[in-house]
């Protein structure tokens, strides 16, 4: 188990300090910015929000290539730069390697180089509803007309932003969370995020650190509305990243709930569903619900990124029973489609239960589980505290005191 946050979580004086967290590489955007005032290095040859644009491309690139150009090496670069920021599954490239290259892969037919519908082909349409059907214990079939296949769910946040609100409007979100939610759902859409934080310590009706309750998200909520920003969604994580947070039923259907009450979209995103490590926790999809309190204004995404260790392949799935929400997302796949051929392997992949069962994910949560075990185990040794949780690629560390340790030693020296 990782260190009690009660204990870990304590100012100098030993009194406890209470964190309250904001979101990842969040841009310098408040819920009332004006998209078009905080271009302070424009240039002439890009409209104000191609400015904008270049601004978020230029704050997510920099640490990319600092990062590239100065790797760590245990043996030739050992003071390099290990990346803490990138949220990638780099363990199983020789199950995967091996499985996309088989012969059953390696199909080309006329239809596949030839426009589909752009909400993704009928064959993998069909794949993905059986096969959310099956890891998220649907009580019945999922269809496949419910179905909308893109390149990724940074595209599907994208285009639910742009369809579900106008622009200035927001989301309601809880922080910590993944910082490209916040690229995806305002480059297109000028959508902002409003926060719900989470505390590090245990208070009010929170039994956990980091518990997102209905506390939080009604503060959130009224606090938006105070300042005249109008809330359309609320999105929820689950496992959550970067916590690794799963949440219960019981959580989840108070989650909806809240939702319904106050006329809001939920968009749920379970990309890592398959990647809960430990047996000791169970992941819950909001389409195992026998009952969705609110099915029209319900959009659960999913995608390969993550539980199946392939970034680099761009696919993500959407399940809406909403017609009108597929149709107007289904006008957006014409800018964020999955090529044929793609198309083919991945229904190819999702179909072969028995390998997904009795080889990739055995050994994918073997793998998952004894680099977080290695992790965790070193971060114990040296006295930092940790989130310990059992999902996802993750670690949620308190540096606080490591890094007033060394503030300290720079000033006495």
């Amino acid at each position: 188990r990782g260190m009690d946050f009660s204990q870990a979580f304590s100012g100098p004086s030993g009194g406890q300090q209470e964190i309250r967290t904001t979101q990842l590489e969040q841009p310098p955007l408040d819920r009332t910015t004006n998209t078009y005032s905080f271009c302070n290095q424009s240039s002439p040859y890009l409209s104000v929000r191609g400015n904008i644009a270049s601004i978020f491309h230029g704050s997510t690139e920099e640490g990319y290539k600092a990062y590239h150009a100065d790797k760590y090496d245990e043996d030739k670069n050992p003071n390099g730069i290990i990346n803490f920021g990138t949220s990638e599954n780099k363990l199983c490239f020789d199950l995967m390697s091996k499985r996309l290259t088989q012969s059953d892969m390696n199909v080309i037919e006329p239809p596949l180089l030839q426009y589909p519908d752009w909400k993704g082909h009928m064959f993998l349409r069909e794949e993905v509803a059986r096969f959310l059907t099956y890891y998220c214990k649907a009580p019945a079939p999922l269809k496949a007309e419910n179905v909308i296949v893109q390149n990724g769910c940074g595209s599907l946040f994208s285009s639910l932003a742009t369809v579900l609100c106008d622009p200035g409007e927001a989301f309601l979100i809880a922080t910590p969370f993944y910082g490209g939610i916040t690229h995806s759902v305002f480059l297109y859409g000028n959508v902002k995020l409003v926060y719900a934080h989470l505390d590090s310590q245990v208070s009010g009706t929170s039994i956990r650190p980091f518990q997102l309750t209905m506390d939080k998200l009604k503060k959130a909520l009224q606090d938006a509305q105070s300042e005249g920003v109008k809330v359309k969604a609320l999105i929820i994580l689950n496992p959550q990243n970067p916590l690794g947070d799963i949440y219960s039923l019981s959580e989840l259907t108070e989650y909806l709930e809240f939702a319904k009450r106050y006329e809001l979209h939920v968009i749920v995103d379970e990309i890592y569903m398959l990647s809960v490590f430990d047996d000791s926790a169970s992941f819950h999809s909001v389409l195992e619900m026998d009952r969705l309190p609110d099915p029209q204004r319900t959009h659960v995404m999913w995608g390969i990124s993550k539980d199946f260790a392939v970034s680099g392949i761009r696919f993500g799935t959407l399940y809406t029973e909403n017609q009108d929400v597929a149709n107007a997302i289904g006008s957006l796949c014409y800018f964020h489609g999955v090529c044929g051929p793609v198309q083919y392997k991945i229904a190819q992949l999702l179909q072969d239960r028995d390998w997904i069962n009795q080889v990739y994910l055995r050994a994918n949560h073997d793998r998952l589980k004894a680099a977080h075990t290695f992790v965790t185990d070193e971060l114990k040794t040296l006295g930092v505290p940790f989130l310990n949780r059992n999902a996802g690629f993750f670690v949620w560390i308190d540096f606080r005191k490591v890094s007033c340790c060394k503030e300290s030693s720079a000033q006495s020296n």
